[in-house]
């Protein structure tokens, strides 16, 4: 079983944005409709690595999920619904990763975005 899981992560850093497949795991996928359109929602969870690997935080939940388009798989348009973690220091201050996850000014990845800017010109 081991070997198929480890082809199944594999599989999903090849599917997901290069700075997601690492740094977040995905911990569910479902499929619905909306409209006549089949929709695919991959659920990530970004991995417990506290910023700059500090040492003096500790773990304060996760804020509330992001969605993001993303290429489409096979016939399903994809929506990414991405979690992002947040910690407390000392003073009470949230600290977190600063993840560029999205094409400036819109809700979807930046591959996505190239991708569709050099398909319109």
């Amino acid at each position: 079983m081991g070997e198929k899981e480890n082809a199944y992560v594999r599989l999903v850093q090849y599917i997901l944005p290069p700075n997601l497949g690492k740094s977040f795991e995905l911990v569910d996928v479902s499929d619905g409709k909306i409209g006549d359109e089949l929709v695919l929602h991959l659920y990530l969870d970004e991995r417990d690595l506290p910023p700059k690997n500090r040492t003096d935080l500790s773990p304060n939940g996760f804020y509330e999920e992001s969605r993001i388009d993303d290429f489409p798989i096979r016939e399903y348009r994809t929506v990414l619904h991405i979690r992002r973690r947040r910690w407390k220091d000392a003073e009470g201050h949230t600290v977190s990763n600063n993840w560029n996850l999205t094409a400036k000014g819109t809700r979807i990845s930046e591959e996505f975005a190239l991708f569709l800017k050099e398909g319109l010109r």
